[in-house]
């Protein structure tokens, strides 16, 4: 499943991948996954570069 409704995914997903600027930037599981890391996966940049 491939959305940007974050409620939605959150309520059907075993594991969640979250892409920024096309790459994946983390990989979580359902225990994993919350608004707050997803949101911080998809807005924080890896190695500190914008």
């Amino acid at each position: 499943m491939i959305s940007s409704e974050l409620p939605e995914v959150l309520g059907m997903a075993d594991r969640v991948l979250v892409m920024r600027e096309g790459r994946i930037t983390a990989e979580l599981d359902r225990a994993g996954a919350n608004p707050e890391s997803v949101m911080h996966a998809a807005t924080s940049s890896a190695g500190g570069t914008p």
